[in-house]
Formats: structure tokens, C-alpha cells, sequence
């Protein structure tokens, strides 16, 4: 009879264990879900952002997205909107895989920071101390009596510089070196559309075999765009690349394997990385807008590859991963007991660094506006005309995707499509704005 107690109290604790097991998260960063309300929004007043998707997909602007709000570390909506793929009429999985592009930048920032918690990287550190060909920068001015305007520009921080014939330009010692700071502020100078780009030549080119390890060093040769510190202007993928070669020096990892360790394992995101992935039922095609139509952009290559891990725009992610990663910034650097960054780093990166100089640039509005760390800053929101609440920071990608982290609200806003729509993310933040009632 003892025996047979034993027995069955074993297989009781058993099934304990294998309920319990169940019932937990299935990664380890896993952002619980609550409902609006335990959050202090309204889920009548959430349904709005459904409304808002919908019209934009009804005018052909865009085909679907996904959208995500968290706040007081709870995921309130989490909602697919319209086709993954117009031509096959197939529904937007909320497990949908996207390019990020340059909301890959907020991630090489943290990665950046911390290095610098750890004494290994300094922000006023120049870049030569990592990289020595950044030794003798030079700046292109343009020469007397040619007129200042730059070449035609392939875009900010677009390889190859403008098109055509460069503009006969003077080239002068720079005043100071770039900095980890000028890079992550994007006042470098560092190939963002002018002068310099335009020299930049055979150095600027990218090998289909080319790591950071053999690519970054060639940039040291490229003339700036201006003095170092002195205007904002985008360095979209030439800076933030840089910051990704310095990171690898420093931690003596390849980029990919540090942000595996330090941040996507731990923090469960596990559709998070530069590599496309091989269930292409999730990626999300890429579409603009012709002819008031939608029309798939054939080349599906964007800038993921399995050797040259870009920090500037070349990751791919889903809005349920990219909430992991925010809403641990959001907390002020913890997720689940495992702190990555200490607050005052936190604050350091979402704190405006550039005074005035981002007002107006870049699409940004023309007044209220700062610049941290590797993310936007909303300094005055009625100024800028945005809806987002005072010390508001993230960032945006190119082909749609978007990342608002409000402090003071304690929330997080996702939105995700592969055309990029801003009016959409305006109406986005609208519809979130008017649903906060605590």
C-alpha cells in the first residue's frame, strides 16, 4: 500500500511538471499579452487602427501590415491586416517576416552601447582607433566659382555615390577625426549624399564576397561630406556599417554571432537576423505603388546575406520579435529578470545629441525634433505635429516598417508593411493616441 502512494504521488508530480511546462512562455522574452484595458487603453478605440489599416489597403497603398501595441509590459493588439501576396490572395500571417531596413539601426545602436558599458568602445572615441584607414579623413568642398550643389545622389548612404560625372571638388584636411558618436548621430559626414559621396569612386563599391571585415577599411578612403559635428545628414548604410565592424573588433565576434548571443537568443527572437529565412511562406514580398495599382519589386534579394551582416538596414524580423527587443528598451534596458542595458545608458541613448540640426531633414518636420544615439527623438510633439508623447524616440525602414518607444506612456507601437506608407503611420499613431484612457 506505501509503495502504491508512492507511486501514484510520483505520477501526480509528474503531470504537475508537465502542465506547468505547458503553460510557459515558448521563448524567453516572450512579452505576455493582457487586455486593453488592464493597460489603460480602450479595446472599442484600439479597433480604430483595423480601420485605419483597412483604408489604405482599400486604396491600394499599401497590400497588408501588421501592428502591435504594448504597454505596462503587456501586448494589448497584436493584428494582421490584408494579403502577405495580392497576386495569390493569401492573408497576412501575424508571424510575418520583414526587411527591417533601417529599423535595423536602433539595434547596431544598443549593440554599440553596450560595448561602451563594458569600457570597450568610448563615443568620443575616433574611428581610426578601431579602423586605422579613417586616419587622414578628408572633406570635398566644392571649388570656387563652381556653385556648392552636390552631384546627383544615388540616395543617402546609397553605394557609388551620384550618377554621372563627379563634381570637380577641393579636398581638405578634416578639422577633427569621425567619432563613434558623429556615426551613431549621423555627423559623420561619412558618404550621406554630398560632395564626398560623389568622389567616392571604386572605394564605395561592394564585393558580392566582401565582409565588414574587407569592406569597411575601403571607406576610409572616401572624402566626407562636411566637417565632422558641424550638420545632420543621413549616412544611411556607410555609417552604421562602420559601427558593426567596430562592434565586431571589440567584442572579437562576427556582428551576426554577437547580436545572437547578447540580444536575439536571450531576448527569443528567434525570426530575428540577416539571413532570409527558408520558409518563404513568411516573408513578406516587397510592392510599390504604379499605375494605382500594387506591383511586386522583382529583386527579393534586399540587403540580407549570409556574409556581410549589415547594421545599417540588412536584418529581417516579425513585429512580435522587434516587441521583445523594444519593450525591453522601454523598461530601461531589463526584459525578464536579464538586464542588457543599465537606464542611464537607456536615457544617454534616447536623449537629443544634435540640438536643431535634424529639423527638417530627412523628412523630418521642421521643428521638435532631435536626434539621440541611432534614433529619432520627439523633443516638442505640437511642434513637430505628431501624435506621440513628449521624449518619444524610434525609428522607421525604408520599405515600411516603423518603432515608437514612449517612455512616459511606458508603450510600444509597431507597425510593419513593405511599402512604405507614411501617411498610414501617421494614421497608425492616431488611432493608438485615442485609444490611451489611463
Amino acid at each position: 500500500m506505501k509503495q502504491r502512494s508512492i507511486g501514484t504521488a510520483w505520477r501526480f508530480l509528474v503531470l504537475l511538471v508537465a502542465i506547468a511546462a505547458m503553460t510557459l512562455p515558448l521563448t524567453a522574452g516572450a512579452v505576455a499579452t493582457g487586455k486593453p484595458e488592464d493597460v489603460g487603453l480602450s479595446a472599442e478605440r484600439l479597433a480604430r487602427i483595423r480601420a485605419a489599416v483597412q483604408q489604405h489597403i482599400d486604396a491600394k497603398a499599401v497590400s497588408g501590415a501588421v501592428t502591435l501595441v504594448a504597454r505596462r509590459g503587456r501586448i494589448a493588439h497584436f493584428e494582421a491586416h490584408g494579403l502577405i501576396d495580392v497576386e495569390g490572395k493569401r492573408a497576412m500571417p501575424r508571424d510575418g517576416i520583414f526587411r527591417l531596413a533601417s529599423m535595423s539601426k536602433p539595434i547596431t545602436a544598443v549593440a554599440v552601447m553596450m560595448m561602451i558599458e563594458e569600457g570597450k568602445v568610448r563615443l568620443n572615441d575616433p574611428v581610426s582607433r578601431f579602423i586605422p584607414e579613417f586616419a587622414e579623413a578628408r572633406v570635398a568642398l566644392a571649388r570656387p566659382g563652381r556653385g556648392g550643389g552636390a552631384p546627383p545622389a544615388a540616395g543617402p548612404g546609397a553605394p557609388g555615390g551620384g550618377r554621372g560625372a563627379p563634381a570637380p571638388v577641393d579636398l581638405v584636411t578634416a578639422t577633427r577625426p569621425i567619432t563613434v558618436r558623429d556615426l551613431l548621430t549621423h555627423g559623420s559626414g561619412l558618404m550621406s549624399g554630398g560632395l564626398g559621396q560623389g568622389q567616392a569612386g571604386a572605394a564605395a563599391q561592394r564585393g558580392p564576397n566582401d565582409t565588414l571585415a574587407l569592406y569597411i577599411p575601403k571607406l576610409g578612403a572616401v572624402p566626407l561630406d562636411f566637417q565632422p559635428g558641424t550638420l545632420w545628414r543621413y549616412s544611411g548604410l556607410a555609417g552604421f556599417d562602420v559601427l558593426s565592424r567596430i562592434v565586431e573588433i571589440a567584442s572579437g565576434q562576427t556582428f551576426n554571432k554577437f547580436l545572437e548571443a547578447r540580444l536575439f537568443d536571450p531576448l527569443g527572437m528567434k525570426d530575428t537576423g540577416f539571413t532570409l529565412p527558408a520558409d518563404t511562406t513568411r516573408l513578406v514580398p516587397l510592392y510599390r505603388r504604379a499605375n494605382n495599382a500594387l506591383e511586386r519589386v522583382p529583386d527579393q534579394g534586399g540587403l540580407s546575406s549570409t556574409v556581410y551582416f549589415s547594421g545599417a538596414g540588412g536584418m529581417v524580423s516579425t513585429a512580435e520579435d522587434y516587441a521583445q527587443f523594444a519593450t525591453m528598451l522601454v523598461n530601461g534596458g531589463e526584459l525578464d529578470g536579464k538586464r542588457y542595458l543599465s537606464p542611464r545608458t537607456i536615457s544617454l541613448m534616447a536623449s537629443n545629441h544634435t540640438g536643431d540640426l535634424v529639423n527638417g531633414q530627412f523628412g523630418r518636420p521642421a521643428a521638435g525634433m532631435g536626434f539621440g544615439l541611432g534614433v529619432q527623438v520627439v523633443e516638442d510633439p505640437a511642434a513637430a505635429g505628431l501624435r506621440q508623447s513628449k521624449g518619444s524616440w524610434g525609428w522607421a525602414g525604408a520599405y515600411g516598417t516603423n518603432v515608437n518607444i514612449e517612455p512616459a506612456e511606458r508603450m510600444v507601437t509597431i507597425i510593419m508593411m513593405q511599402t512604405s506608407t507614411p501617411a498610414l503611420q501617421r494614421d497608425f499613431e492616431n488611432a493608438v493616441a485615442s485609444a490611451i484612457v489611463d
